[in-house]
């Protein structure tokens, strides 16, 4: 067994999150990736704590499999250094604002006249055009422009502040792999690679998918608190007696006779499905006011046998100790280098093969101290 992307050889210039998360990815899968890093101008996720085996615990993980090589791109030796390798290269990802690469002669253009096949991937926050293009934003100013953030959370208190980037991942990083891998594809059918313009915030208003379907077509405005899925109905979270939480999605037939069968509330199976909003507020009262009644030990007890879209909200380290994080093996442990008997527990590559195998081969590295 081989990993499946073995042979493709990426450039990276990419820092914080949405680059680096893209290329561990590719680099998990088999290619080889070069990380280009300023030596006097840090990736800050290498500064971020907290710290293990004498690194950021994030950089090890994101960086994992990846060499670090450590050039100043403001100086026109290491420019030319890079034109006389690109011939090499299969892939190219970058995180600059638009613009920064072709006055550093490093843009699209320029590489591809040296390395024709070269695919070249570009991750901003608003795209390569636009009024947008050259503004700063992070995470939380993507999704709050996508729309995602104004039909997420409760009435009473807005949208909520989540535990991860989604626009960075779900948006810049994971769409610049599809992105990159569709290029690979349509490469041996031209010979020739192409540029890729990934907008997190064009990737972001695309998770929308089925609430932007109703808004576009339907002429249903999304709403707060006000669908199926977004706390609408009694697809929700409950507070447990210890104040834990219990998510409940039990909303096919065959899942919501269960549930009221086994709470003892005849209202659900009158009034679930209702689109009334009194008949939605007095069934989610009637659970609130039922989950409030035991632990959530409690609960899982009760739960743990029956099929009816009922889990508990575990907190991280709890879902990352538990069966389910064994049995599907989330995480792994990955040696400090090629050479180390000594690891560092990270959580896994996720896409799993028949065929094909993810590699762990080390930790991110120093600053620096890669070849290529």
């Amino acid at each position: 067994m081989t990993a499946a992307l073995k042979g493709l050889k990426v450039l990276d210039f990419s820092t914080l999150l949405p680059g680096p998360f893209a290329t561990l990815y590719l680099a998990d899968l088999g290619a080889e990736v070069i990380h280009i890093e300023s030596p006097t101008r840090p990736d800050l996720v290498r500064l971020l704590p907290p710290y293990a085996n004498g690194q950021a615990t994030s950089h090890s993980y994101l960086n994992r499999n990846k060499q670090s090589i450590a050039l100043d791109l403001k100086d026109p030796q290491s420019i030319e250094l890079i034109k006389q390798k690109i011939s090499e290269f299969d892939i190219v990802v970058e995180q600059f604002r638009p613009d920064v690469m072709r006055r550093l002669g490093l843009d699209y253009q320029t590489l591809a006249e040296i390395n024709p096949k070269l695919i070249y991937c570009s991750i901003t926050g608003y795209g390569q055009t636009g009024s947008y293009k050259d503004k700063a934003g992070h995470d939380i100013n993507y999704i709050a422009l996508s729309g995602i953030a104004g039909h997420s959370g409760r009435q009473d208190s807005g949208p909520p502040p989540m535990g991860i980037q989604i626009a960075d991942v779900a948006g810049g990083s994971l769409h610049a792999v599809i992105g990159i891998l569709t290029a690979v594809v349509e490469r041996q059918r031209s010979g020739l690679g192409q540029y890729i313009d990934i907008s997190m915030t064009d990737c972001a208003v695309a998770l929308n998918n089925m609430a932007a379907s109703a808004s576009l077509a339907g002429g249903q405005k999304q709403h707060v608190e006000s669908e199926h899925l977004n706390g609408g109905t009694f697809y929700d979270y409950y507070e447990t007696q210890d104040g834990r939480y219990l998510s409940i999605g039990s909303l096919e037939p065959q899942f919501m006779t269960g549930l009221a069968t086994v709470l003892e509330l005849p209202i659900l199976l009158e009034k679930g499905a209702s689109f009334d909003l009194d008949d939605r507020k007095n069934v989610k009262q009637a659970l609130r006011e039922k989950i409030k009644t035991q632990s959530l030990a409690e609960w899982q007890k009760v739960f743990s046998t029956l099929d009816v879209c009922v889990e508990p909200v575990l907190k991280l380290d709890e879902a990352l100790d538990s069966s389910l994080a064994k049995q599907r093996q989330w995480v792994v442990e990955v040696p400090l280098n090629v050479n180390s008997d000594q690891t560092e527990p990270q959580l896994a590559c996720p896409i799993k093969f028949s065929r094909s195998v993810a590699e762990y081969q080390y930790i991110g590295q120093g600053l620096g101290d890669g070849k290529w």
